[in-house]
C-alpha cells in the first residue's frame, strides 16, 4: 500500500469517527427538530381546514340572516348578524357589522354613521369594504351633517382611479349645494357629467343639478 494510500484512509477514518461523534452529539436535536417541523406542518394544515370550515358555517348563518332581513324580520337578523360579528370567521364578521349598520341606516338609527365610521378604521377589513363604509357614512350625513363632515369621509374616494368615485362625486356635491358653496357643487356636477365613465342615472341627475343652479337658484355662493 503506498504512503498516499494510507493516508487517505486513514482521513477516511477520521472523517467517520468525527461523523459518528457529531451524530451522538446531535442526532437527537436533529429528530426532534424533524419532529417539531412535521408537528407544525400538520397542526397548520389542520387550522387551515378548520378555519375554513368555520368560515364556511358563517357564511351559511349569515345567508340565513340577510334571509331574515329581506322577510322583514329585522330584529331577528340583527340578532344573527351580531353573533357572527363577535363569533364568525373569515371576512363575515365585517360583513355582519356592514349590513348591521345598513339597517340601523335604515331604521334612520343616529348610531348608523359610526357604525360605518368603524368599519371604514377596521385595519383587518378590505379595502373596498373600507371604502363603502366611508360611503355610507358620507351619505348619510348628506342630510344630516355639514359639508365638512361629508367631506372628510368621502373626498378620498373622488380620485379619477377610484371606483366610488361617481356616487362620492355626487354625495360631495349634493353636500355643497345643501351648504350654498354653489361653485363648489357646480364644478363636482361639472365634473360628473364630463365622465363618460360614469353611470347614466348618475349623470343624468348631475344635469339636472346643473340645471337648477344655472337658472339662479343659489347661484351664488
Amino acid at each position: 500500500m503506498s504512503n498516499d494510500s494510507f493516508i487517505r484512509e486513514v482521513n477516511e477514518e477520521i472523517r467517520q469517527d468525527k461523523m459518528k461523534a457529531l451524530t451522538r452529539r446531535f442526532g437527537p436535536i436533529v429528530g426532534a427538530a424533524a419532529v417539531l417541523i412535521i408537528l407544525a406542518t400538520v397542526g397548520w394544515v389542520a387550522w387551515d381546514r378548520w378555519q375554513k370550515a368555520e368560515a364556511g358555517a358563517s357564511g351559511d348563518q349569515f345567508i340565513s340572516a340577510l334571509e331574515l332581513a329581506s322577510d322583514g324580520k329585522v330584529d331577528e337578523a340583527q340578532s344573527a348578524l351580531q353573533t357572527i360579528e363577535k363569533e364568525g370567521h373569515g371576512n363575515y364578521p365585517t360583513l355582519a357589522a356592514f349590513r348591521l349598520a345598513g339597517l340601523a341606516a335604515d331604521k334612520g338609527e343616529a348610531t348608523a354613521v359610526q357604525q360605518f365610521d368603524a368599519i371604514a378604521a377596521t385595519g383587518s377589513a378590505a379595502a373596498i369594504v373600507r371604502d363603502m363604509a366611508r360611503l355610507r357614512a358620507g351619505l348619510l350625513l348628506v342630510d344630516s351633517g355639514s359639508y365638512e363632515d361629508v367631506s372628510a369621509r368621502v373626498e378620498q374616494l373622488t380620485a379619477d382611479t377610484n371606483p366610488l368615485r361617481h356616487v362620492a362625486r355626487e354625495a360631495l356635491a349634493l353636500s355643497a349645494y345643501k351648504a350654498r358653496r354653489m361653485a363648489d357643487a357646480r364644478a363636482l356636477f361639472e365634473q360628473i357629467s364630463n365622465d363618460a365613465e360614469a353611470p347614466g342615472n348618475v349623470r343624468g341627475r348631475a344635469g339636472l343639478m346643473l340645471d337648477l343652479i344655472k337658472s339662479g337658484d343659489g347661484a351664488n355662493e
